[in-house]
């Protein structure tokens, strides 16, 4: 049957003709709204909520809730793709979702203000629900906007060119953040609840408006892939679950995404109590390290996509990234804060190690799909449920182990180490080194295709 779908491709696929510029760019634009409120949920969630109170184990609560809604959406979410296509109708609709929801996250109590008390419990509760509506949104529009790639182009330098560009994209959302960010917190410099809530209140709507803007481009500028339409309009004929639980390269693939995206999540949200804590930088440091790190990426994303991708290519191109960050994040978890200043130059390390892995590593997804393009949505949903789920649990441990400021601050003068410096340094050099000996030893389908038809540097 699988052979047969492969027979009704158009020539276009079949031929694998590459993409042009414009197509890449105007795709890469679409997850603008996800990235934005994916950079602030995982860099100021945590700080905002023990900012107004909440003890880091309520906090991590919240956020957990939030990754155990996206994680469960992402499985329906691609088996509903699969059966019923429509990526731009499903993309629209998580889009709108989120957009309406991800300022409560940062807003008030709603709990709160129908029973008339500010209690911790209720805090939670409050906080924790409108956490889980923003990451079901969230995860419709990722898991669309992930599994077009596959449907859009069968050539694979297009596909890695494809995946390159929304990550570039990803690098200018978090910078676009902290410019936000910095604004507002020069000019409110809150201290109190209220002054608090307001200042990551305007941080929000002001990302929710520029991703809204980046979402209208892409719906406008971007046609329903062929490739999928063609199928629907034909012979519909859905790839059964056990097709890809019986490939031993879904489980590789899957190891090395899911590990992939802890090392940039955990990495992304214990960042901040990092530098200020631990090496005892600047406030502005907050700031500045992430926006290093985002810009080292942005550029080792754009040059990826002038490359000719084969599957070999993708493998050395993500063990040297997890070998970045294997050198890195051992040198973070001993760095003394006499010497914070180094700390910059592992910023661009690890912003290189980011693109090289998350690029790649996504790209490996379009390698398993391949020509199987009516089970995608299984693959991206389920890849992304084990990714969401395991980031939340390890989020919610660490931030459990942070509920005493003793162990937080256990530093050189005890001799021993923080939990951020064990959760910055360590957990990413050892996942980096798992994933990087999965991808040794992965069997990937050898391939060769054409440049893009305009490079997109000129």
């Amino acid at each position: 049957m699988v052979d047969a779908i492969h027979d009704e491709l158009p020539a276009r696929a079949q031929n694998a003709e590459p993409l042009r510029r414009l197509e890449i760019l105007v795709y890469g634009a679409g997850h603008m709204l996800n990235d934005i409120t994916s950079a602030c949920w995982f860099t100021y969630l945590l700080l905002f909520l023990t900012d107004l109170g909440l003890s880091p184990r309520d906090a991590a609560i919240v956020m957990l809730s939030g990754q155990v809604a996206d994680a469960f959406t992402t499985i329906f979410a691609g088996e509903l793709i699969d059966r019923f296509g429509h990526f731009k109708k499903w993309h629209a609709g998580g889009s709108i979702l989120v957009a309406i929801s991800f300022s409560s996250v940062f807003g008030g109590c709603l709990p709160c203000k129908i029973i008339g008390k500010n209690s911790s419990t209720l805090q939670t509760i409050g906080y924790s629900l409108f956490a889980a509506i923003f990451n079901v949104g969230w995860a419709v529009t990722q898991v669309s906007h992930m599994s077009m790639v596959n449907c859009i182009t069968l050539n694979p330098t297009s596909r890695v060119a494809l995946n390159s560009c929304r990550n570039a994209f990803t690098m200018v959302a978090n910078l676009s953040l902290y410019a936000f960010a910095l604004v507002v917190f020069s000019v409110y410099n809150a201290k109190a609840y209220d002054g608090i809530k307001l200042e990551y209140r305007w941080i929000a709507y002001m990302s929710i408006f520029m991703g809204c803007c980046f979402v209208v481009v892409f719906l406008i500028g971007t046609k329903e892939p062929a490739l999928k339409q063609r199928r629907h309009s034909e012979s519909f004929s859905k790839i059964s679950w056990n097709y890809w639980f019986k490939k031993a390269l879904y489980y590789q693939v899957a190891i090395v995404y899911v590990l992939t995206r802890l090392i940039t999540n955990v990495s992304q949200a214990l960042l901040a109590f990092y530098v200020i804590d631990d090496l005892g930088m600047p406030q502005s440091s907050k700031a500045l390290v992430p926006a290093i790190i985002y810009i080292s990426s942005f550029i080792v994303s754009v040059i990826l996509q002038e490359i000719s991708w084969t599957s070999s290519r993708l493998k050395v191109s993500y063990t040297s990234g997890a070998i970045l960050w294997i050198l890195s994040g051992s040198g973070i978890f001993v760095l003394p804060s006499s010497l914070h200043s180094s700390m910059y130059i592992f910023s661009v390390i690890i912003g290189i190690a980011n693109a090289l892995m998350m690029v790649t590593g996504i790209s490996m997804q379009s390698m398993l799909i391949g020509k199987d393009l009516n089970g995608c949505g299984f693959v991206c949903g389920s890849l992304s449920f084990m990714d969401k789920l395991s980031c939340g649990l390890a989020l919610y441990a660490l931030e459990s182990y942070q509920d005493s400021d003793q162990i937080m601050r256990s530093s050189a003068e005890n001799g021993g180490f923080s939990v951020t410096r064990y959760g910055l340094g360590l957990i990413p050099s050892f996942c980096a080194l798992i994933s990087a000996l999965v991808t040794c030893s992965m069997e990937l389908e050898e391939t060769h295709s054409e440049q893009l038809t305009e490079p997109l540097l000129v």
